[in-house]
């Protein structure tokens, strides 16, 4: 899903025909993005001030690790060891428990992916004003430090690290904290504002906890444990039902087979059934952002690894006799 509006070729970029075929693909592209360690494109002949040399208008964006720059630029990683040097775990879990890691890639999507995007499309406004292009620095670990603005704030302004299940939003007060309910399954209960938490607390004939919202030490574990038992009243299917109508900001925690059938998610068309050349009907996440006069479309399947590379070097002036001879040189595959 990931991969779909795209073409994929194969190439060896360690070939001398290999650097040429890329050569010619930047001279006629707007941007490069890659994903090796720092100094990899460098050594195949290939980094930004090479490439600038033959499109200057190019807009070169490298997501790695760690950055170019800084004592840990060379280091391997994963989503979990940024997640974990920029204090990400730190902050999540349970009261007392260990760091959780979370079900989705934080620092390779939010602080990574995402990131650079929005750098690319910041360059490419620049150069239409400067008609030059730019190299673009993404470090998922400096993304996922950047997702820390509250936490972050908390400890320069009181000198205390937060810990999991212990800040407003993870959990230290009953109105936003997710319970179990009587079946096993869980509700978000997001009740911040005092509005919604009255409502919450009128719906459940307990409008003595009301006033005890944001109190703290004994009071407060005593209004969790309160709010507890009211949620192991009912399944989660009866909360839904009785919380229908209610504007209290409470949720079921939806499995992903349970998102995939959600009627919002449905609605907004971010669940779609698309076809596949070889796989028939695909099943797809939607297009998030919704444009008024520009809707994204889905143009191709996702494609298999290389299933374009013929294709890619025919465009570029490539002719039958040549890219047999780039098979047979592996080149290509």
């Amino acid at each position: 899903m990931i991969n779909r509006n795209k073409k994929s070729m194969k190439l060896n970029l360690k070939t001398d025909w290999g650097k040429e075929i890329f050569l010619r693909l930047v001279r006629q592209h707007d941007v490069v993005l890659e994903g090796f360690r720092p100094g990899v494109m460098e050594r195949l002949g290939l980094g930004y001030e090479t490439l600038k040399k033959e499109n200057p208008g190019l807009i070169y964006c490298a997501i790695t690790g760690f950055g170019y720059t800084g004592p840990y630029r060379d280091r391997a990683g994963h989503d979990l060891n940024y997640l974990s040097l920029a204090g990400v775990l730190g902050t999540t879990g349970h009261r007392g428990g260990p760091p959780v890691i979370p079900g989705v890639q934080i620092a390779d999507i939010g602080g990574g992916a995402m990131l650079a995007a929005l750098g690319i499309l910041a360059a490419y406004i620049a150069r239409q004003e400067t008609g030059r292009g730019q190299f673009i620095d993404v470090s998922m670990l400096d993304g996922s430090f950047a997702w820390l603005p509250m936490p972050v704030g908390k400890t320069l302004s009181d000198g205390e690290d937060p810990k999991p299940g212990d800040s407003f939003l993870t959990g230290r007060y009953a109105c936003y904290r997710i319970y179990e309910t009587k079946d096993g399954r869980y509700m978000g209960l997001g009740a911040l504002e005092p509005q919604f938490w009255e409502t919450f607390c009128k719906l459940v004939n307990r409008e003595d906890l009301v006033r005890h919202q944001f109190a703290e030490g004994e009071k407060q574990e005593y209004l969790i444990s309160e709010v507890s038992k009211i949620f192991k009243e009912r399944t989660r299917q009866e909360w839904i039902d009785f919380l229908r109508n209610a504007d209290c900001c409470c949720e079921p925690v939806n499995s992903v087979s349970e998102a995939l059938v959600d009627p919002q998610l449905l609605a907004r068309d971010m669940i779609l059934q698309t076809d596949h050349p070889t796989e028939g009907k695909l099943t797809q996440i939607g297009i998030p952002v919704k444009f008024s006069e520009t809707p994204g479309t889905i143009r191709l399947a996702p494609p298999n690894h290389g299933e374009h590379t013929q294709e890619i070097l025919k465009r570029l002036g490539y002719d039958d006799e040549e890219i047999s001879r780039m098979e047979e040189e592996e080149v290509i595959e």
